[in-house]
């Protein structure tokens, strides 16, 4: 399958301002969003399998791809299209092995030599982050900024997802550095008209 995304959006329901998630999501998929990964790390089982199976639905109505984070089982149990890894998941191979040749992988870095690592394990894409500051990758340390990663893009050949504190007025500087694509989260969720902000993010 082939990874062929501009705009990634990761869900987080807390920052919907009460909104309901699928409808937010339904919303930025019309405005063009093009893949959306389901990491909502504290439902249960249960709870993440309903979503997906919803998420599902609404990603193959706008031909859309859909991925979950981390949870194999969930991506094979709504039929997503894959599932995107963090740096405490399975390794790629193990994935791969579960998921069959078909699917995709996708994998959180944050540093050039685990880029090369997890391209010659077989992974599709990956995300790089964070390239500005954000509360969300905090944890992570300073932001690495456009010159990691136009330096990582040079280091690989995987497409390569920039994440972290991009909007609008940063998108050109992140594709003209090398990335494929740009990850949001806040920039449509918290958005009055995540249709919209999407259109302004994508075009």
């Amino acid at each position: 399958m082939a990874v062929d995304f501009s705009l990634y959006l990761i869900s987080d329901r807390r920052q919907t301002g009460g909104r309901d998630l699928l409808e937010v999501i339904e919303a930025a998929l019309s405005g063009g969003v093009q893949a959306v990964q389901l990491r909502e790390k504290d439902l249960s089982t249960r709870e993440l399998f309903t979503m997906g199976c919803a998420l599902r639905k609404l990603t193959q109505r706008y031909q859309a791809t859909l991925l979950i984070n981390d949870r194999i089982d969930i991506a094979l149990a709504v039929d997503a299209d894959g599932v995107h890894l963090t740096e405490q998941s399975l390794e790629v191979e193990v994935a791969r092995r579960l998921l069959g040749p078909d699917k995709l992988i996708g994998v959180s870095t944050h540093h050039v030599d685990r880029a090369v690592a997890v391209e010659q394990q077989g992974a599709d894409f990956i995300t790089f982050s964070p390239i500005y500051a954000t509360p969300s990758k905090a944890a992570y340390g300073a932001p690495q900024g456009l010159d990691k990663l136009r330096n990582l893009c040079r280091q690989v050949s995987l497409p390569v997802i920039a994440l972290g504190g991009i909007n609008a007025q940063r998108r050109q500087a992140v594709l003209a550095a090398g990335a494929s694509g740009c990850a949001v989260i806040s920039a449509i969720l918290t958005a009055n008209d995540p249709c919209q902000a999407a259109k302004t993010l994508r075009f």
